[in-house]
């Protein structure tokens, strides 16, 4: 496998109050889908326990951005002591959750995507002084990419998350 760049370490985004779950898994899927990001779930689990439902997901999307190179983000979603309330909006009763939503980012850029260049030492060198001195400028590409779509999308799930405390009062 080739090397994994970490470009955005742990960027975080915490929320507490009324949310729609549906809305929030929803809203991440279709921003990779959008973009053409291909979708991968790693992990999905949900508990329920005396203060509501504990939610965990792992979403790690992935887009081959060259033939060399692929970018990949991980998000952790952690949704905490969920419950569901009726609030009410314009005289009609809606259902939402509430809770405590942590979303923690991560971003790579991968190099040597389909592993040709890991095959036997001298290659694996080889490829290590092409990524430091001559793919430079891709590499700094794709990284400005990475980068554009995780602030895209935490950008998004803020204004979610704002605009959902304007909507919906208790």
């Amino acid at each position: 496998m080739g090397e994994r760049y970490l470009v955005i370490d742990r960027l975080k985004l915490s929320y507490e109050g009324l949310f729609n779950s549906a809305e929030v898994y929803n809203i991440i899927a279709a921003f990779f889908y959008e973009k053409g990001w291909d979708w991968y779930e790693k992990f999905n689990e949900e508990q329920v326990t005396s203060q509501g439902k504990q939610i965990k997901m792992v979403f790690a999307p992935w887009k081959s951005a060259s033939d060399y190179y692929k970018i990949s983000i991980q998000i952790r979603l952690n949704m905490t002591d969920v419950r569901d309330v009726e609030v009410e909006v314009d005289g009609k009763s809606v259902k939402v959750n509430h809770g405590v939503v942590h979303i923690m980012f991560d971003g790579y850029v991968i190099s040597d995507r389909k592993d040709k260049w890991s095959s036997t030492p001298l290659l694996w060198f080889v490829s290590v002084l092409m990524d430091k001195y001559f793919f430079r400028q891709h590499y700094a590409k794709f990284e400005t990419w990475v980068k554009s779509d995780v602030d895209d999308l935490h950008n998004k799930l803020k204004t979610y998350f704002n605009m959902f405390k304007y909507n919906y009062h208790q």
